[in-house]
């Protein structure tokens, strides 16, 4: 069976009853990442929060990686708003949420706040460095905070419709194809061989794999989601069993947060009703920020019981010349100079000169892919 919600309860707080209450509202205009956070606590992706965070579950978070309940939680979901804004607000109002002209639910102001941005970029992020796309994001940001439950009146319009999916019906996929044992896979970059490796390592251990990459806010030079999500389905549709991996989309923001944002990822997949999650080399890092298995050390800090989700954890794969397959250092006895594997990065910069990366990084249906994007952007 699908996985126990975080916290208990899936929660769900969409309404689309409630469209004409809003109508008179005082609005508060969102940013595109807000309104992805919106979408992700209405639909209960974000269990078990029910709204913008007040300041005592702030604080918690920060200091403890808890609500302040006392539930696991690592990452803060904030709503921030001017300071013109916040001197027109109070406690006990309603107010409608909108983007771009269309309210999409609204908020019930339970506090409103002042916190110190740099103060939260070293306790959530570990550093103040500007040159963090995280960090550099957050102190854009006005340092005043709106806290109370929300509702969700309307779905965001889907760039993938077949493939946005609530954490209700992720679920109910799950029993339909009766699995019992889901693996969820984080991603916001093309597919290569290494994760398809351990992608099918780890489907050997489980019934399903839900491949779920996340098509929110990414940093400029990542791969966009529309060219990504070709990559994904052209792998699943020739080198994936049918019957035994979905693909789903993950609306929320990427913050390159590293560790703390891998135990959230895992969360959130525990939310859509996976049993297991993989954790990668340095996931969710970003340049040197963070050491290389930080992402997987922190599960230890936290009882499986608690955790509700089983992190793999998998060593860097690569291919290697002398075994003739991929592998990682746990099963290869080879050295360096037999491996075949690039960074990201790397593999970018060769794109985008027009160079093949090697057949054994990538499978040649992804790279045509990606290499019609990247000369497109020359021209």
């Amino acid at each position: 069976m699908p996985s126990i919600p975080h916290g208990g309860k899936l929660i769900s707080r969409y309404d689309p009853s409630s469209l004409e209450q809003v109508k008179k509202l005082k609005k508060i205009e969102l940013s595109q990442s807000d309104l992805s956070e919106l979408e992700c606590i209405g639909t209960g992706a974000y269990s078990p929060l029910e709204g913008f965070m007040n300041q005592s579950d702030y604080d918690s978070v920060l200091k403890q990686m808890r609500l302040k309940d006392g539930t696991i939680w690592p990452l803060p979901i904030n709503l921030s708003v001017s300071q013109e804004v916040s001197n027109e607000l109070s406690a006990g109002v309603r107010v409608a949420l909108s983007f771009e002209g269309e309210t999409y639910g609204f908020i019930d102001v339970e506090e409103i706040y002042k916190v110190n941005l740099g103060n939260e970029a070293q306790l959530f992020y570990g550093t103040g460095d500007s040159n963090h796309p995280g960090v550099e994001k957050l102190l854009s940001r006005s340092p005043f905070y709106v806290g109370g439950p929300v509702t969700i009146i309307k779905r965001i319009p889907s760039s993938f419709p077949t493939h946005t999916l609530t954490p209700e019906e992720t679920r109910d996929r799950f029993r339909l194809n009766g699995w019992e044992t889901i693996v969820g896979f984080q991603t916001r970059n093309p597919v290569h061989r290494a994760h398809e490796y351990i992608q099918k390592v780890a489907l050997e251990q489980v019934d399903g794999l839900f491949l779920h990459p996340l098509v929110g806010e990414t940093k400029p030079d990542d791969v966009p989601a529309h060219v990504r999500m070709k990559c994904y389905q052209t792998l699943l549709n020739n080198y994936y069993p049918s019957d035994r991996s979905i693909l789903g989309v993950f609306l929320g923001a990427m913050r390159y947060a590293g560790p703390k944002e891998a135990l959230f990822h895992a969360i959130v997949r525990k939310n859509y009703g996976c049993t297991h999650f993989i954790v990668g080399r340095d996931h969710a890092g970003v340049g040197d920020y963070y050491g290389t298995y930080d992402s997987q050390n922190i599960f230890n800090q936290f009882s499986a019981k608690e955790l509700g989700i089983v992190p793999l954890k998998f060593d860097h794969s690569f291919y290697c010349k002398k075994c003739e397959q991929m592998a990682s250092s746990k099963t290869c006895p080879h050295t360096n100079k037999d491996h075949i594997h690039l960074s990201g990065t790397k593999v970018r910069q060769m794109l985008k000169q027009g160079l093949l990366p090697p057949k054994h990084f990538s499978r040649p249906e992804v790279v045509k892919l990606l290499l019609e994007y990247y000369r497109k952007q020359k021209d």
